[in-house]
């Protein structure tokens, strides 16, 4: 087996400082797993926008849809996670690493919900609201179903082989499950229309998943075939044929 690549230094500084404010902030006991924060966050998200639409009073078409995307999206993250749990969710973390993980991530998405409900009115979508109902719907469902195959995959195929996944859901792509959820947080953005989703997910896809992706990469370049595999598939998007 080849030694691992070195990661870049800023990755690394910024992996350092997410950890740090996510799992370490404040030091002492670590009385809960950073899945329990993250599964409280995902559950509550059904609850949490049908008490907006009756706190505002908002009944319109856009809440409702807004209201099964993102808090089914909830539900089938706990499906997920009880199925097959992602290892690294279940690292254990002080009361302030909870807090801060909530706070500078998973407590802004329920802020999309929020500003789309408490507005009690249909964005002023750029195509007939129909049309990107569709549209925000398709994202959510492909993005679910990407992100799920993916961690399925990766969970059962390295219980029974550890090493370099190379086929299935990972046969173009080296990153399919942030694809997925990539598009599913999209879908509610583009549902809100509105640009402080976009900011928060700027930051959460280049401050969180980009980092996470490019350490990723760096342990995977251990394996025997890494160079030919990623020379040959996408970060997130396949590579084109030429």
């Amino acid at each position: 087996m080849n030694r691992s690549r070195p990661a870049p230094a800023l990755a690394e500084r910024l992996q350092t400082l997410n950890h740090a404010l996510s799992r370490d902030l404040g030091g002492g006991p670590r009385p809960w797993k950073l899945a329990w924060i993250v599964n409280a966050q995902k559950a509550g998200t059904f609850l949490f926008l049908a008490l907006l639409m009756v706190l505002y009073g908002n009944t319109t078409s856009a809440a409702w849809v807004y209201l099964a995307l993102h808090g089914s999206y909830g539900l089938v993250w706990i499906l997920k996670d009880l199925a097959f749990p992602d290892p690294a969710w279940q690292v254990r973390v002080t009361l302030g690493g909870g807090f801060a993980a909530f706070a500078l991530v998973l407590g802004w998405y329920w802020v999309f919900g929020w500003l789309l409900i408490a507005s009690g009115e249909v964005p002023d979508y750029p195509l007939p609201t129909f049309a990107w109902y569709a549209l925000c719907i398709s994202l959510c469902i492909v993005g679910c179903a990407i992100m799920i195959a993916a961690d399925a995959q990766k969970f059962f195929t390295l219980r029974l082989q550890p090493g370099l996944i190379t086929d299935g859901m990972f046969r173009y792509v080296r990153h399919p499950n942030y694809l997925g959820e990539m598009m599913i947080y999209g879908s509610f953005a583009l549902m809100v229309w509105h640009w402080l989703p976009v900011l928060v997910l700027a930051w959460v896809w280049g401050g969180v998943f980009a980092v996470n992706m490019v350490m990723k990469e760096a342990r995977m370049s251990r394996h025997p075939g890494w160079a030919a595999y990623r020379a040959r598939t996408g970060w997130l998007l396949p590579r084109p044929r030429v």
